[in-house]
């Protein structure tokens, strides 16, 4: 009896090993390869929420609040001083402050206008006078653009453990 199982279960083994004939997908989908630059914790970008879909989970958060993500956008300006902070385009109208983790890295100067994959945690905040008008200075804006900052901003913000640069 223990025999014929044994035979039984050798059969069905081999069976299932078998070549199952693999159909072909008559309109196969063409994936575009984005090669990136690391900066920081080594992340991968296929998993990314789109800037405009964190644009509308930034709206719904107060003061205080964060979750972990990863946003692909576009970088609208960089530190000009060493590359330690970046602003990216969350939508028309918004955008997020982006800082990096304990310091630890910076991000090249001259990728203004390009993609960019950042991994970490979301948060909003309230932005003092004294500290926007640092960002203002390192931005290399003007004088009078630096005095015309009064009053404190909700912004939404951004630390960063991994950033991906596209090439």
């Amino acid at each position: 009896m223990k025999s014929i199982t044994l035979v039984i279960i050798c059969l069905l083994t081999l069976n299932s090993c078998k070549n199952k004939s693999q159909e072909v997908e008559e309109n196969p989908v063409k994936i575009e390869k984005i090669e990136y630059a690391t900066f920081g914790k080594h992340i991968i970008a296929n998993d990314a929420v789109k800037a405009s879909s964190m644009a509308a989970h930034y709206k719904t958060m107060n003061s205080g609040d964060s979750i972990d993500s990863k946003i692909i956008a576009e970088v609208k300006s960089v530190c000009q001083a060493k590359g330690c902070w970046m602003r990216l385009n969350l939508d028309n109208e918004n955008e997020v402050m982006v800082k990096f983790k304990d310091y630890g890295f910076f991000v090249p100067k001259d990728i203004t206008g390009k993609n960019v994959v950042i991994n970490g945690k979301a948060f909003v905040e309230e932005v003092s006078v004294d500290e926007q008008r640092h960002y203002a200075e390192d931005a290399g804006k003007s004088a009078e653009e630096i005095a015309s900052i009064t009053k404190p901003k909700r912004t939404y913000s951004f630390l960063a453990d991994g950033v991906l640069v596209a090439q």
